[in-house]
């Protein structure tokens, strides 16, 4: 029976991460005609609907703004912002290969930042696994070679927004609601994206508004079925599905966006995943308390580990 419980929950992971991917796919597709904090701003009006679905027993509208610590909810507000921005800019000027290698970096800086804040100590495989993924940014973005853009930074900036939700995850442990980590989330991306993209405030035509429909439905849909899948199989399983969205990336590319990836890229490429991979098994064999997926959407730490009873 446990085995059929696993299963489902990978294969609702393989499927939230299918998700995930083609809502980025719908950023991609409205080709930077919308400034980076509208595109992020309405697919955070789109994921609204996932509240309801993310709702456990006890859990009431209210505690989407409650927190046992404010200052990190408070953290997590601001950094969901940042991550979006981030995510949808990598997405709309890079190809989608690239944006996801860069952003996959994120389980890199979750080391480092358990370090520098939740003092936890780190060994040299650990530390290697570091070392592997930037040394995978650095042949991927081969500097002095290429022209860097603001999607490179973003993608970045995305990868530290993540490393930031499960820190946070980390930080406050089974006492916080899910409801209310998401909540930070959505709610900083409506508020800060809101207040930015009013200078440059485009209204989006009807063929716009089918890809930001695409890109917030599709991410809260993913975000549920990620839930549900944390619910059903251990982190140590879910976690390396993620890497299913490279595959999503590569055929995205070569089918609709017309990319192409070069030798250097792949190599990149799998150094970035290797590192990812390395990095899972090491925190598994540690018992670390590591969310089910460190996906690149920021709002997927902060629902991939049942945090009451009623979820066992």
């Amino acid at each position: 029976m446990r085995t059929d419980q696993t299963l489902k929950g990978v294969l609702l992971a393989f499927s939230s991460f299918a998700a995930y991917s083609w809502s980025d796919a719908s950023v991609k597709m409205i080709e930077g005609a919308l400034t980076p904090y509208e595109m992020g701003f309405f697919g955070a009006v789109f994921m609204l609907a996932g509240f309801p679905y993310l709702m456990k027993p006890g859990d009431r509208w209210l505690d989407v703004v409650r927190s046992t610590n404010r200052p990190l909810w408070v953290l997590r507000f601001f950094s969901a912002a940042m991550g979006t921005v981030g995510s949808v800019a990598a997405f709309t000027y890079l190809s989608m290969a690239e944006a996801f290698a860069l952003i996959f970096l994120l389980p890199s800086f979750v080391t480092i930042m358990s370090v520098v804040f939740l003092k936890e100590t780190v060994g040299i495989r650990r530390w290697s696994a570091v070392i592997i993924g930037f040394v995978g940014v650095l042949v991927i973005l081969r500097p002095g070679f290429r022209e860097l853009s603001i999607g490179h930074v973003g993608a970045v900036f995305a990868g530290l927004s993540g490393a930031i939700s499960i820190i946070v995850y980390r930080a406050i442990g089974p006492s916080e609601k899910n409801i209310s980590l998401y909540g930070a989330g959505v709610l900083g991306v409506l508020v800060i994206l809101g207040v930015l993209m009013i200078p440059d405030f485009r209204w989006p035509t009807l063929s716009q508004w089918a890809m930001l429909a695409g890109y917030g439905l599709l991410g809260a849909l993913a975000t549920v079925w990620l839930m549900y899948a944390a619910n059903h199989a251990p982190a140590a399983v879910i976690g390396p599905t993620q890497y299913s969205q490279m595959l999503w990336a590569i055929l995205f590319g070569y089918l609709v966006f017309g990319d192409r990836i070069d030798l250097p890229m792949l190599i990149g490429i799998l150094l970035i995943i290797g590192s990812g991979l390395l990095t899972l098994a090491r925190e598994r064999a540690r018992h670390v308390p590591l969310p089910a997926s460190v996906a690149t959407d920021p709002q997927a730490a902060a629902v991939t580990v049942p945090n009451n009873k009623s979820d066992m």
